[in-house]
């Protein structure tokens, strides 16, 4: 099979706390898919009364994001800037580090955090389900902080890499770390979410192109054009896009209510709402797992970037049929999500 040439870049360059999971329209797309099922429900009236005039639940979907500054998003508001002030590490809560190969998400293991995304959407929950213990709500979420997040993070949570990690090892091998001391960026190194894995660009949208249209098609008017691409960055944007067109439409609304139409099969969570993030992250470990499959990770390069710290680099090849599972694993994610998102609510408030 012909291999796209890529590059891991292992460095601080690219954090996992900065990634923006779906980007703008794939949160969006969830939003929306959630918006259109709850209609006319308790759950419905329950969301209104906690958003603020102008907004909707697929608008706020963006708003954790918007309030960490990510670009593209709107600047943070007074709101937003209140909310990160008593919430420092703000920016974990977003995502989880499991390896990828694993089966489970266990609480203290490899990749897990007290403030990581399976324990804040588990907080969040609690509040928005009235729940005043204090063990609970250890950042004092309020119910509209907590609608906020949980509209977020459920998008967040269904994205493959932001809960299964690559680990790569010094010869260049995906490995499975035992403990959280074996990621020493010696031995062992964190992909940090993908956003350390970067795709030669140029290739890959030629490629991707070809195999999700027919033919290669060049930018529009503004827009950015990279050299390299984060692999993240591949999975927040690049593959929504190719998730929508799978099924003719080019917005989070059209996407949503093509979805809908088609009455796909999803399955539903069980037992408490707070065990649903468990739940969720373990069904994206098995999605990140076909993330990763077609990817191989090559030797390791010395390198050292602008501001003179060092890092290092794998080349790494992917399989040049990857865009076309990849769009079609997007497509499923996203309406998981959006599934998910609205069984959570009206469980809540049923």
């Amino acid at each position: 099979m012909k291999k796209l040439a890529c590059v891991i870049a292992l460095a601080g360059a690219f954090v996992s706390a900065e990634a923006l999971a779906w980007g703008a329209e794939g949160h969006r797309a969830v939003g929306a898919i959630a918006e259109k099922l709850i209609k006319g429900s308790n759950a419905e009236k329950q969301v209104a009364a906690l958003l603020l005039p102008g907004e909707s639940l697929e608008s706020i979907t963006v708003w954790a994001d918007s309030a960490k500054g990510g670009a593209g998003y709107t600047p943070p508001t007074a709101e937003m800037n209140a909310y990160t002030a008593v919430n420092p590490r703000h920016n974990e809560y977003h995502y989880t580090d499991i390896p990828f190969q694993n089966e489970h998400y266990h609480d203290g293991g490899v990749g897990t955090a007290d403030v990581d995304i399976v324990q804040t959407l588990k907080q969040a929950i609690a509040v928005l389900q009235g729940k005043t213990d204090p063990a609970l709500n250890p950042n004092k979420l309020t119910k509209r902080q907590a609608l906020l997040l949980v509209a977020h993070m459920t998008g967040d949570i269904h994205q493959p890499l932001h809960v299964g990690a690559a680990f790569v090892s010094k010869d260049g091998k995906f490995v499975v770390p035992k403990k959280h001391e074996d990621v020493d960026s010696l031995n062992i190194y964190d992909s940090r979410g993908g956003n350390s894995l970067l795709l030669d660009d140029d290739k890959l949208t030629s490629l991707s192109a070809k195999l999700i249209e027919g033919e290669a098609k060049p930018l529009p008017p503004g827009a950015q054009k990279w050299t390299t691409r984060p692999f993240h960055s591949y999975w927040d944007s690049t593959v929504v896009d190719y998730a929508m067109r799978r099924i003719s439409t080019k917005t989070p609304e059209q996407f949503a209510q093509k979805v809908i139409d088609g009455k796909p099969v999803v399955a539903m969570n069980t037992g408490d709402a707070t065990s649903w993030p468990y739940q969720w992250a373990d069904d994206a470990l098995a999605a990140s797992k076909l993330a990763y499959s077609d990817v191989t990770p090559g030797a390791i390069g010395k390198q050292t970037n602008r501001k003179g710290e060092t890092y290092y680099t794998f080349g790494l090849e992917m399989g040049s049929n990857y865009p076309v599972p990849s769009s079609a694993l997007a497509k499923t994610q996203l309406i998981k999500g959006g599934y998910h998102l609205a069984s959570l609510l009206q469980t809540i408030w049923p």
